[in-house]
């Protein structure tokens, strides 16, 4: 039988395994998530909100589970406490939005017609969820797609395939019904086949630009909604007239925390070149103090990469760059082990010749380069087949905006990165992928209008 095996990237023990479910068995699953969700669109919007925050109230009596369970799985250090205070701002946000972005649009309600839009529930969900950020992208679609009426199956990726049992634990236990949110472990062949069979309504990818041509490839011809967040080259761009302190403090933790690996992760920083020298001095200054380690250890800032394959990205990456000119500034960590364990380092002297500033890295490793003006830092942030956000450091909120105009992204922060708003749509551009999720649109992504034309008389 084939296994699905999570492996620590603390010690590269074996944390889990578990069997992959044969495509009878996963077919008959989508079919019961089929069945059951017309009984569960019919509860009122009160009770399904009800539940599924009762789902999210259950994750959050254990917190401690969860941080020790991803420092296992995926090796965030346990200091930052897990993941549940974005994923219940994310979750209560969705279900306060709820009722008013599922109302009818009404167009006229007259003595000679009502005419309306209303939203439907899309049917059934397929979730296929990243190990990075495992519970606050899973509850992205996850809160939304059972409050508005649809049945959901989980996939969740194999190195933190214990978050989508912690997720259906809770959940069942809070009352929403198995056949209506069900985990599982399914193989990619699987997944694929199913989606060729048209047993999702929606399908909602985030992973890798290769994973999401091959969600595409196997809807192709089935019209299913397929949605995706894929890989991410996101830069920062700090303007001469913004405070070098705080765009230190908050780009330099966005290309590091976890690793360097989140969606959203700050992967190049432009700087103007008056505030060039400035910055890389405290920026280096800054990764200096970090500390290497193990993630259980509550003194470790900076924990292994999840897998030695995508450490192997980073060093692959570091090593073209210095092989064509560029600095490194970060002297090797003596707890770098040349494996998962990777020291967190800032390039200088980059060109977009090289993959460290045009590919994705997702790692802790990030290029600064000097820049004339606004117009040379719009050119160098466009330079990339990616587009999911980009940061911008400056005093001058219409100059922000301005250049957001021109960037070629899904969001623009301003004095801050690596944050995702549920207010605002979370979405991207290019080889990123398209989809909306959160916000009032991603209730609109999820659901499907139905036009009605009621003349009276």
């Amino acid at each position: 039988m084939t296994k699905l095996t999570l492996i620590s990237p603390i010690d590269g023990s074996v944390l889990a395994e578990r069997p992959v479910m044969s495509l009878e068995a996963a077919q008959s699953a989508a079919d019961q998530a089929r069945a059951a969700q017309k009984l569960w669109a019919a509860r009122p919007i009160e009770e399904r909100i009800e539940l599924v925050m009762a789902g999210v109230a259950k994750i959050g009596e254990q917190t401690e589970r969860m941080a020790k369970e991803l420092a296992l799985q995926m090796g965030r250090p346990i200091r930052y406490g897990g993941e549940f205070g974005g994923f219940n701002d994310r979750a209560s946000y969705m279900a306060s939005i709820a009722k008013d972005a599922l109302a009818p649009i009404m167009v006229e309600d007259s003595n000679t017609a009502k005419r309306m839009i209303k939203r439907l529930p899309a049917g059934v969900v397929l979730i296929v969820a990243p190990w990075n950020y495992p519970y606050m992208t899973a509850i992205n679609t996850l809160a939304p797609a059972l409050i508005s009426g649809s049945t959901v199956i989980l996939k969740h990726a194999t190195q933190t395939l214990m978050v989508g049992e912690h997720l259906a634990e809770a959940f069942h236990a809070a009352g929403v019904p198995e056949d209506v949110f069900r985990n599982v472990h399914w193989d990619h062949d699987t997944t694929s086949a199913l989606i060729a069979e048209r047993a999702f309504d929606v399908v909602n990818f985030t992973g890798s630009v290769g994973g999401g041509r091959a969600m595409e490839k196997a809807a192709a011809g089935t019209f299913t909604q397929v949605a995706t967040e894929l890989g991410g080259k996101d830069p920062g761009y700090v303007r001469a007239d913004a405070d070098v302190d705080a765009a230190v403090a908050g780009l330099i933790d966005g290309a590091m925390f976890n690793s360097g690996q989140c969606c959203c992760g700050i992967e190049r920083i432009y700087v103007h070149e008056s505030r060039y020298d400035e910055f890389v001095e405290k920026a280096v200054a800054l990764v200096r103090t970090y500390k290497l380690g193990d993630p259980m250890d509550r003194e470790t800032t900076i924990g292994p990469m999840a897998n030695v394959r995508f450490a192997r990205v980073v060093r692959d990456q570091l090593t073209q760059a210095l092989e064509m000119g560029a600095t490194a500034h970060i002297d090797t960590f003596p707890e770098d082990d040349g494996a998962a364990y990777v020291t967190p380092q800032i390039l200088t002297d980059v060109t977009h010749e090289m993959a460290v500033m045009t590919e994705e890295t997702f790692g802790p490793l990030v290029g600064i380069m000097p820049v004339r003006d606004d117009d040379h830092a719009v050119e160098l942030m466009n330079d990339c087949q990616y587009g999911l956000t980009v940061s911008l450091w400056t005093k001058d909120v219409e100059a922000a905006e301005a250049l957001g105009d021109r960037l070629e992204t899904g969001t623009v922060f301003m004095n801050r990165c690596d944050y995702l708003d549920p207010a605002l749509c979370w979405t991207g551009c290019k080889d990123t992928g398209r989809g909306a999720g959160l916000s009032v649109l991603g209730y609109h992504a999820l659901t499907r209008p139905k036009s009605y034309h009621l003349k009276k008389g």
